[in-house]
């Protein structure tokens, strides 16, 4: 039996075994606090569980999700950079530099930029006092 054929084999059969003593040994208690939603330990106030929220915070993830991968895309270069030689040098840098350009670009369309609801508050209160 080859390596790859047992690992086939072993990996489904433990998940298996693992779920089955999870659901022989694991206490089920549930009562109505356990299945409600979890709001930080309060219960959520009428009309403040559903309020608005940014897009910005999700571009902002998506932005650090992106280049925390090019980190990891770049790690294997870095291990074996002394027998890469030139080709994987200009490989590597051809890679940053579309990095680099995508960064820029994002710069350019303030898809950094997270306005904040206290300046835009006090804006609407400026204009409303002038």
């Amino acid at each position: 039996m080859s390596s790859t054929i047992f690992f086939f084999l072993f990996i489904p059969l433990l998940a298996f075994i693992l779920l089955a003593v999870n659901l022989i040994f694991a206490p089920h208690n549930p009562y109505q606090e356990k299945d409600s939603a979890f709001e930080c330990g309060f219960s959520s106030f009428l009309g403040q569980n559903r309020t608005q929220f940014s897009i910005s915070f999700f571009i902002f993830a998506l932005l650090f999700l992106l280049f925390d991968l090019e980190i990891l895309l770049v790690y294997p270069y870095l291990v074996s950079a002394y027998t890469n030689g030139v080709y994987g040098l200009s490989v590597m840098l051809i890679f940053l530099l579309a990095l680099t350009l995508g960064f820029a670009f994002e710069l350019g369309k303030k898809a950094l930029s997270i306005d904040s609801r206290q300046i835009s508050n006090s804006r609407v209160k400026q204009s409303s006092n002038a």
